[in-house]
């Protein structure tokens, strides 16, 4: 149902938090496939993902080449795209097959879904990229890279997909709009 698209550049470290945290998506039949698309590590980030069972595409193109070119190649209808170092919060399995399964019943629904950012009771003790982060969402700023997104094939195809631009992620999120882009009901957190 779901592919998972990690980008990495020497990430070995930062990847097994991140993989760690789909055991249940892969567990409940939500991911059907995870891929690693690497900037040609010389660390053990391979290793890591092929530990982990993940396809791993290496290739010293530029990230939004890198981000299509694995889009390209996913097997499923759905993506999920998650920086590497990006957790998401228990529950996560649930919201996004909600997500997923409310988006198919309607018929060619343009829509994208990303992670809650920090709520206001997860920064008791805050520093300040969590602190921005809040305010930039309770004053209306878009979604956030770091927040990951769930997407439609189509509709990625249909934006035409990451961009060779300096930030491809943020571009997409731009491409989409604020109006097709759902806060699912968890968050992640970021160990990078």
């Amino acid at each position: 149902m779901l592919t998972v698209i990690i980008a990495t550049d020497e990430s070995e470290r930062t990847l097994v938090p991140t993989l760690a945290a789909l055991v249940p998506g892969a567990t409940a039949g939500l991911i059907a496939e995870a891929v690693v698309a690497d900037a040609g590590s010389r660390d053990a980030t391979a290793e890591v993902a092929d530990i982990a069972g993940c396809r791993f595409v290496s290739s010293d193109a530029p990230l939004g080449a890198r981000l299509k070119q694995a889009a390209l190649g996913a097997r499923t209808p759905w993506l999920m795209f998650l920086r590497v170092g990006c957790v998401p919060e228990p529950g996560w399995v649930e919201a996004v097959d909600r997500f997923v399964q409310a988006t198919d019943r309607i018929d060619g629904a343009a829509r994208a879904a990303v992670f809650r950012p920090p709520a206001a009771a997860d920064l008791l003790r805050p520093g300040l990229a969590e602190v921005l982060a809040l305010l930039r969402v309770a004053f209306g700023g878009g979604a956030r890279p770091e927040q990951g997104l769930v997407i439609a094939r189509r509709f990625y195809d249909a934006t035409g997909g990451h961009t060779d631009v300096a930030d491809t992620e943020a571009a997409l999120l731009r491409t989409i709009g604020r109006r097709r882009i759902a806060m699912l009901s968890v968050g992640a957190t970021n160990v990078a």
